[in-house]
């Protein structure tokens, strides 16, 4: 763990240092924030504000993680050995080839979220749903099919009983199915200051102690550095907020939640530890269907579910506490019903 938490805390520094060019650069090419028209009206000051900061967190997780794996290759040299041995570490500690698996979906879904980003600030409105959809689904496949045939994950783990089950080729769809909701599901989170971020690091700091007890140590390793990058991008995202997410961050870290909740075979608790952005989702689910049930009324004030409650009168830092302290407590509940 101690690893874990150190390389956490430098994926925070180098995200941080990277932060203000990244603010400068979005700013001088114009990558500015959009606002839905039919959004809360508190949210039309934040028009401009520069979009993409999620490169403040992919950039840093991805070559951090890849130096990693260059340190382990050297670990396996006779003096990369006797140095780790001198510290305490080994090579398997440090990082596993294994963990290129959520680096290539951080990175595939990012660069999705960067172009639906892109597109959307040089006078469109994004990728639209019926042709991002699809990418998703390719993008979900293959790495379903990387975790199944690659890594030989096959099974399900249930809460209290001591044996995995093995779901055969129905890991497949599951698999695709968490990866692309969860990217999805973060997606809609992210829609105030400092929401999303603070949920996802949330949730990987509960995948990353579950990782650290099944001893699978680089994927804890890997969690962590996702959390600091995170934990530096909420320097610069905290109300009022000098950046947002945009897709490229909140589906690059959607699709690697789902893939590290794979890889622990505990995801049949990301509904659990994730429940803020499985509610978020389920509410706009809801919303659309019990509008076109009713032909024209609604179920929320607005969806997705954070601006239900703004529109109750919440402020938007009461939202983001108040959704950060469920997030915690199911984070909570999640670790523990993993222990059983």
């Amino acid at each position: 763990m101690a690893q874990a938490l150190f390389m956490g805390g430098l994926s925070f520094l180098l995200a941080v240092i990277w932060g203000p060019p990244l603010i400068r650069w979005l700013r001088a090419n114009g990558v500015g924030k959009k606002i839905r028209i039919e959004g809360p009206r508190t949210h039309q000051v934040k028009v401009g504000t520069p979009t993409m900061g999620g490169l403040m967190i992919v950039l840093p997780v991805v070559s951090l993680t890849l130096v990693l794996n260059l340190g382990n290759l050297i670990a396996n040299t006779a003096a990369g050995r006797a140095f780790l041995r001198q510290m305490g570490w080994t090579g398997d500690q440090l990082i596993g080839r294994s963990i290129l698996v959520p680096v290539a979906a951080m990175l595939a879904f990012g660069a999705l979220g960067a172009v639906d980003d892109w597109m959307g600030t040089r006078g469109g409105n994004g990728l639209l749903a019926r042709h991002k959809f699809p990418i998703q689904i390719v993008l979900g496949t293959a790495l379903a099919l990387v975790l199944h045939f690659g890594m030989g994950l096959r099974s399900m783990a249930i809460p209290t009983v001591p044996q995995k089950i093995d779901i055969g080729l129905f890991y497949l769809p599951i698999a695709v199915f968490i990866i692309v909701g969860s990217a999805n599901a973060i997606n809609l989170t992210d829609g105030l200051d400092g929401l999303a971020g603070i949920i996802t690091a949330t949730s990987f700091i509960a995948y990353g102690v579950i990782a650290y007890l099944q001893g699978q140590i680089y994927l804890a390793t890997f969690a962590f550095i996702v959390v600091g990058a995170c934990m530096a991008f909420l320097w610069f995202n905290a109300h009022p907020a000098q950046l947002f997410m945009g897709d490229v961050g909140s589906q690059a870290l959607g699709a690697t939640l789902g893939v590290v909740a794979l890889m622990t075979g505990q995801w049949l608790l990301l509904p659990v530890i994730a429940l803020i952005p499985v509610a978020e989702t389920l509410s706009v689910i809801l919303q659309v269907a019990y509008f076109k049930w009713t032909k024209g009324k609604r179920l929320f004030r607005m969806s997705p579910l954070h601006h239900h409650f703004e529109l109750l009168g919440w402020s938007e830092t009461q939202v983001v506490q108040r959704f950060w302290l469920i997030a915690i407590w199911s984070a909570m509940i999640g670790v523990a019903l993993a222990l059983l």
